[in-house]
């Protein structure tokens, strides 16, 4: 579809005199006259109102898992609003699309997670995590395991509580967080924390900081251990060999519940429906978004696993929480399609078995370049580092955070959107990209080097 003749000049206008976009810096948002308008879209492609084709290396906001322009999910959308707009889940209530999700959700994640609980974004999600363990644990007779333990750098949401869990120090920075019972140890970042150490050993160190915290607080007082599988963004930090395993042993060990984060890997990012299934372990509580419905409708949910809800059912008494929109009949429609969409085009096995080793490949020919010291990759999900010596981790002296935003703009402007991250981009496609448009990113990074690499080094 042709985009509607928009007034962009206006739109511009008015955002800067209205519209407070999410995560911005709004002395600069003026500066620059107001946000990039986008109007359409298209497969992987994103288009502005200035008539400019973006490729969108980002697959929206890591979510547009299926790609943009999906007529099924415009019309279970529609089909769900004539005949059920909307109704809650609070009065012993529940909608069709509600409960068939669910069940879906269920048959997806396997094994003991066989219940879900719907919210409407990746925060919400982990504030229901937050508090369905705390209560969990005191309905068990055991009220004092309230901490829990996270990583340093982890991405969990920007609510109170997500912010929390996550642990970014700019994000604590606003508001006094986090709030208290959370506890941050060291992240799996090879690159950047154990440089030149054996890598296997670097995740054997990092699953041993959190085990060192859980004693040092006392186990007897952990609730749980939360991670992504793979840390978005953080950077797109993807463990060493063995780490999972060493957390998932722990976690058993001490009797803390495993929490892990699917908001960004879930629903095929790396080849598995869920990330904790390549990795090949099984938590109590998966949090999980954005591909579930590839972002055309706001919804969450959290998998539950058995010996919880049983916990739950017979000794919880009322679980005093819940959102306006937890299973939204709408939104539960669109997931549904989104999912069979996924099922019928193979798009998990997709990533597996083609488009993600193409894209590890691909990634490959910027190896060379002076600028770039590791790229990673899972699936379709990866990172470059950026920088200032080839064969190190040094960064550009006296500019240290400013190389992945730069190199990030100037990827824009030659067509492509990624997200500059500290000294690093990472990019996200949605799981529907061809062997060509991956050819073209690269080609973009390539160039997009290239043009900032003279810049970085007269900082």
């Amino acid at each position: 579809m042709p985009a509607r003749n928009y007034d962009i000049p206006e739109l511009r206008r008015l955002d800067v005199a209205h519209h407070l976009p999410a995560q911005a810096n709004y002395g600069e948002m003026q500066a620059l006259g107001g946000s990039r308008i986008i109007v359409r879209a298209e497969g992987s492609t994103i288009f502005d109102g200035d008539g400019n084709a973006i490729l969108d290396g980002m697959a929206g906001l890591w979510c547009v898992n299926v790609g943009y322009g999906r007529e099924e999910l415009v019309r279970a959308a529609a089909e769900q609003m004539q005949e059920l707009p909307f109704y809650n889940t609070f009065f012993k209530t529940a909608t069709p699309p509600t409960v068939m999700l669910a069940t879906k959700l269920a048959e997806k994640l396997g094994g003991k997670l066989q219940h879900v609980f719907f919210n409407s974004s990746g925060s919400e999600a982990n504030d229901t995590v937050m508090r369905m363990v705390r209560h969990y644990w005191r309905a068990k007779g055991e009220p004092n395991r309230t901490i829990f333990i996270s990583r340093t750098n982890a991405y969990h949401g920007s609510t109170v509580a997500g912010a929390s869990l996550g642990g970014m120090k700019h994000m604590h920075a606003m508001g006094g967080l986090p709030i208290p019972g959370v506890e941050h140890v060291m992240q799996p970042y090879h690159f950047n924390e154990g440089f030149g150490e054996d890598e296997e050993a670097f995740g054997a160190r990092a699953a041993q900081a959190i085990e060192d915290r859980i004693l040092k607080v006392g186990p007897e007082n952990v609730a749980a251990f939360i991670g992504e599988p793979v840390q978005g963004a953080g950077g797109v930090i993807i463990p060493p060999k063995g780490y999972w395993q060493r957390v998932n042993a722990i976690c058993k060990k001490h009797g803390i519940l495993l929490v892990m984060d699917e908001v960004i890997c879930g629903f095929g990012r790396l080849g598995s429906w869920f990330g904790f299934q390549h990795f090949g372990v099984e938590p109590d509580l998966v949090p999980m978004a954005k591909g579930l419905s590839s972002g055309y409708l706001p919804i969450s949910a959290v998998g539950v696993s058995e010996a919880i809800v049983a916990v739950l059912r017979e000794k919880g008494g009322e679980f005093v929480h819940g959102y306006t929109y937890s299973g939204h009949p709408v939104s539960a429609a669109v997931a549904l399609k989104n999912i069979e969409i996924i099922e019928r085009e193979g798009l998990v096995e997709r990533v597996k078995n083609d488009v993600g080793p193409y894209f590890a490949e691909a990634l490959k020919r910027l190896e060379s370049d002076p600028l770039t010291g590791e790229i990673r990759s899972l699936g379709l999900i990866g990172a470059i580092e950026i920088v200032a010596k080839k064969g190190t981790n040094e960064r550009f002296t006296g500019t240290e955070g400013k190389a992945g935003p730069m190199v990030r703009d100037a990827c824009i402007r030659n067509g492509l959107m990624v997200r500059g991250i500290r000294d690093s981009i990472v990019m996200c496609p949605p799981l529907i990209i061809t062997h060509a448009e991956i050819d073209r990113m690269i080609d973009i990074i390539g160039r997009s080097l290239r043009e900032v690499e003279p810049a970085l080094r007269a900082l």
